[in-house]
């Protein structure tokens, strides 16, 4: 039996007017022409796609969609009906939101965070906007300062409620200073604080010894690239630091400290410069 919405090897099994028969254990399915790869031939295996067409038969596609089944997404909406909104998931036939899976209403051109399954009646792939529902409790393994994938999928008055590595869900909060995630769009970030509850709270920047070190290599990057030598030093004003290295004044203060106690850089009245060991190894 073939897992709808799940990626999937088949062998090729023979050529029929339509594309490709291509199966697996005994089952067969149409991989149509347009999806078959150039130079395929029967007895190869190939990895497809498994979706349903308008009567809910299996199908598979070469192409890649922007989420399976157990997984979270970003998606467009593209259009609306009775039944629901459609959304864009990267294949020809568009995906179901169906209205009684939604938060609220949505509109065309909207992104919302989904999760993708299949309908236990009709075995169609669908899209649930009640994402979570389906988050995992945190990883045992999870450390304060690692990095992090996420995945924001609702703004509130405390912050963004993001998809941790689409796993399990954390709390990015509202720093005016710290451009926010787009809704729905994958970004990186780092774990600040595994709260007592279990809850995760997020940030955009990494904290203590990861960030010093982050700073550090930047500051070493545009070093090199500038021949050695930048015309900053503690006297540089905090537009000057980030005009130059996009640091704020304090990680580039705390980056210096770091080069310098590993005798990395020199400070100069109003410069910092390469010391000769590491222009030898760069």
């Amino acid at each position: 039996m073939f897992e709808i919405a799940r990626t999937t090897s088949v062998e090729v099994l023979r050529e029929v007017p339509m594309g490709l028969m291509v199966g697996r254990d005994e089952r067969e399915i149409l991989l149509p022409k347009r999806f078959v790869p150039a130079g395929t031939q029967q007895g190869d295996v190939i990895e497809v796609f498994v979706y349903t067409d308008s009567e809910d038969r299996p199908i598979a596609t070469t192409v890649t969609p922007l989420a399976q089944a157990g997984e979270f997404a970003g998606l467009r909406v593209v259009s609306l009906n009775r039944a629901g909104a459609f959304l864009d998931w990267g294949l020809p036939q568009d995906l179901l939101l169906p209205i009684q899976l939604q938060l609220e209403p949505v509109y065309p051109g909207q992104r919302i965070v989904v999760h993708v399954e299949c309908d236990s009646i009709s075995g169609r792939p669908v899209a649930n906007a009640m994402v979570e529902r389906f988050l995992d409790s945190p990883p045992g393994d999870l450390r304060e300062g690692q990095a992090v994938e996420l995945l924001v999928y609702e703004d509130t008055d405390l912050g963004s409620k993001a998809i941790v590595e689409g796993r399990f869900g954390g709390l990015l909060y509202h720093d005016s200073g710290v451009l926010q995630l787009e809704l729905g769009v994958l970004g990186s970030g780092y774990v600040q604080r595994i709260r007592s509850d279990g809850k995760i709270d997020l940030t955009l920047s990494p904290s203590g010894k990861a960030a010093v070190d982050e700073a550090s290599a930047i500051v070493l990057r545009v070093l090199e690239k500038a021949g050695g030598r930048l015309a900053l030093s503690d006297r540089s004003t905090p537009d000057e630091i980030r005009e130059v290295l996009g640091l704020s004044k304090k990680a580039f203060k705390r980056a210096v400290g770091a080069l310098y106690r590993k005798r990395h850089i020199r400070l100069g009245d109003s410069s910092i410069e390469l010391t000769r060991s590491k222009r030898d190894r760069s």
